[in-house]
């Protein structure tokens, strides 16, 4: 399959996509906390893989943090540094990726109320994605969903397209967004003219890492997440208390390392040959549950210990972090301003 049929397709996946510095990437993070092994894990380590082989762009998705925590603003605000600290931690590079605050580039609440004459009301509540965040947002709408974050989509489509981006990573539970997105480029497009590019969801890893309690989804607000900035006393106590197998009373029981989150969490920070034998000697009673939770320890340590030692420097220097911010944000905003030009001129708003 050639570039350009992958270009025209809706979705592939990212082994699929050929390096060119002349295309660019859109992805990014509503900064709500700290970031885990889930983020790491789901989409920051293919990040760095695609630094170097496309335009990556890394927004911080702050307006849209407020579709749903509009009533915490200072959260979201003390957030903003702290995943960008965790991102330059893990390894983006800020002369290779440009991080922008969603907030500082008006262009995206301008498209934003553009597209929002494209969009009926019904098509977003048929969102897929958007259904199920509302389900599980009961406590804090009830039956009363906000406009702004019913509309997240259109807001979402505004951040692609204002930087004319080809590819956006996602995970298989978003592809419904970036299908929203590309229906409104067509609808756009039809009305106003040729002005706009449809984007293709690049299909990354995105596995949904399960919590260390055994539930399918980590999360902040579960308190079942193990973060980037755990420090290794931390990293203990989690470990220590992470689900095991709950049939196993002895040390010499049998185990069954399926439904063992500590074994888990091996196949993700331990050697695969290692691994093997782990499930082996839980399988035939000769592997105590606390020696291997002790061994867990020492692995995911080893991967996050250098991670910690890289964010301690950013968080010694946060004028540091900011900086990269407004430096990536100031780049941004020419690129915005060059779309809206475009948008403006098709839309015979040109004045």
């Amino acid at each position: 399959m050639s570039e350009k049929e992958l270009i025209n397709d809706e979705k592939i996946k990212l082994e699929d996509v050929k390096p060119d510095k002349t295309l660019r990437i859109l992805t990014g993070d509503r900064p709500t906390g700290k970031m885990h092994i889930g983020h790491y894990f789901g989409s920051l380590k293919s990040r760095v893989a695609l630094q170097d082989k496309f335009q990556t762009f890394i927004e911080v998705a702050d307006v849209q943090a407020l579709t749903d925590n509009f009533n915490n603003p200072d959260k979201v605000k003390k957030s903003v540094n702290q995943i960008v600290m965790d991102e330059l931690a893990v390894g983006l590079d800020p002369n290779k990726v440009t991080f922008f605050i969603q907030s500082l580039i008006p262009e995206i609440a301008e498209l934003t109320v553009f597209y929002s004459n494209l969009v009926t009301i019904a098509r977003l509540e048929r969102n897929p994605t958007v259904k199920t965040e509302i389900a599980q947002k009961k406590d804090l709408f009830g039956e009363s969903v906000t406009y702004g974050f019913l509309g997240y989509p259109v807001s979402q489509a505004a951040d692609i397209t204002c930087f004319d981006a080809t590819y956006v990573p996602v995970g298989e539970d978003q592809l419904p967004l970036i299908e929203q997105c590309r229906e409104i480029v067509r609808k756009f497009n039809s009305i106003y003219g040729d002005t706009l590019r449809e984007p293709v969801a690049v299909m990354s890893s995105n596995m949904r890492i399960k919590g260390l309690d055994g539930n399918v989804k980590m999360g902040k607000s579960l308190g079942n997440a193990l973060y980037l900035s755990d420090d290794l006393d931390t990293i203990k106590q989690k470990v220590m208390s992470a689900v095991t197998d709950p049939s196993r009373i002895r040390k010499d029981d049998k185990g069954n390392p399926d439904i063992c989150m500590v074994y888990y969490y091996h196949n993700l920070f331990t050697d695969k040959e290692e691994c093997k034998n782990i499930c082996e000697e839980c399988k035939a009673g000769k592997r105590g549950c606390v020696a291997c939770k002790k061994q867990l320890i020492e692995s995911i340590n080893k991967v996050l210990e250098p991670i910690r030692d890289k964010r301690k420097h950013y968080e010694e220097n946060p004028k540091e972090v900011m900086d990269i911010l407004m430096a990536g944000t100031d780049k941004a905003r020419v690129i915005a301003k060059e779309t809206m030009e475009k948008v403006k001129k098709s839309m015979k708003l040109d004045y």
